[in-house]
């Protein structure tokens, strides 16, 4: 039976799963899917475990187990979560091998609450990474302002990340140079550059939930000539970024690197669920296929693509129109940087909100099932 998903991946495009629960991973699912989907890696961030270990009794044994011996909610979290990380890595990391260190990683986000805080990140990328203990992790860091020094130091010490939450060019081309000057590093201390991979998560469903929110208010105050804008800016900006990720492997500063073995940064498609029943439900998908990418998809639509998905290269198609889109955009008063700066930090609160729901919930359990201490001092 013809997959279009196999299609995507013979086109050089690497698909990933954002999500995980345990139930997938022990019902042989997610193995399933790496057989039959070509699925070859998966994501997680903060509000996929809160719905996944909210939402499933599998975790049920474990958070009382775990409740009646913890001193906080963190340790009850943690021990779960890594274990769900790791059992993923362990299903991939055939993939992980089979492609050379390309693809075959499962991510994990630091704490939402160190995004402005580029030590503590620093640190918290480092413990998660060693207590993971496997090549094929990979350690989400926000791209704020403080994550850039973060990821550079990162990327020195050999550690594999996912830059998330990008959702403007000239964030990403900060991130392209802090992800270069981490290779460089390394280099300067004469370790090996190959070991090290590092995606770049563009989010994109977010942008136009956004700009078409803006673009619908001038419509109703009589601007028609706002609706053909409509559901553009995502795509019309995924198209710019690749153009300078091509830009960059260009460059001579990137040869260098390359020939001492380094990995590419690959582009990576987020938040490509639809979240505007007016538009397909493979809208993040169709348009953004190319070479040396990768599109993370949640279940709704890998399931989708699979049925009714028609893939074919088409990220570098109308780049003229993705220049036009922006222009447009600006004549009526819609900056996309402006539109970034906002999602990013709307981006950050969204992770933040169910971590710490997350955490009410977990140590309401330890509560109810610590033993109650007496006091027998005399």
């Amino acid at each position: 039976m013809h997959n279009p998903l196999l299609v995507i991946k013979s086109l050089g495009q690497s698909i990933w799963l954002d999500y995980i629960e345990r139930g997938m991973l022990a019902s042989g699912e997610l193995a399933h899917l790496i057989k039959r989907d070509g699925l070859v890696g998966i994501t997680s961030n903060p509000a996929i475990f809160e719905k996944a270990i909210t939402g499933h009794e599998d975790y049920e044994a474990d958070i009382a187990a775990l409740a009646r011996h913890a001193r906080n909610a963190a340790e009850i979290y943690e021990p779960i979560v890594l274990d769900d990380i790791s059992h993923a890595a362990d299903l991939l990391l055939p993939v992980h091998e089979q492609t050379s260190g390309r693809d075959g990683f499962a991510s994990i986000e630091v704490s939402p609450h160190l995004a402005y805080d580029t030590d503590k990140t620093v640190k918290e990328a480092v413990r998660l990474w060693e207590k993971l203990h496997r090549p094929n992790i990979m350690i989400k860091v926000p791209g704020t302002i403080q994550g850039l020094p973060a990821v550079r130091q990162l990327i020195a010490k050999g550690i594999n990340v996912n830059v998330t939450l990008l959702f403007g060019l000239v964030r990403y081309r900060e991130v392209l140079q802090a992800w270069l000057s981490g290779l460089e590093d390394r280099a300067k201390a004469g370790l090996r550059l190959g070991s090290v991979a590092s995606v770049a998560s563009f989010f994109l469903s977010r942008i136009d939930a956004l700009v078409d929110k803006r673009l619908d208010a001038l419509v109703h105050s009589g601007d028609s000539s706002a609706a053909s804008l409509r559901g553009t800016a995502a795509i019309a900006h995924a198209r710019l970024a690749y153009r300078m990720y091509k830009e960059t492997q260009g460059s001579e500063r990137w040869r260098r690197l390359a020939t001492r073995g380094a990995q590419p940064q690959r582009l990576l498609w987020a938040s490509t669920g639809t979240k505007d029943p007016a538009y397909s439900d493979v809208k993040y998908v169709e348009p953004l296929i190319g070479p040396d990418t990768v599109n993370t998809l949640p279940p709704e639509t890998l399931n989708a693509y699979r049925k009714h998905g028609d893939p074919a290269l088409r990220l570098e198609q109308d780049l003229a129109q993705a220049t036009e889109v922006t222009a447009g955009l600006a004549m009526l008063g819609i900056d996309l940087e402006t539109v970034a700066q906002q999602l990013e930090e709307e981006g950050v609160k969204k992770f933040v909100v169910p971590f710490d729901k997350l955490f009410a919930s977990l140590e309401q359990r330890r509560r109810k099932l610590v033993p109650v201490s007496k006091d027998v001092s005399l």
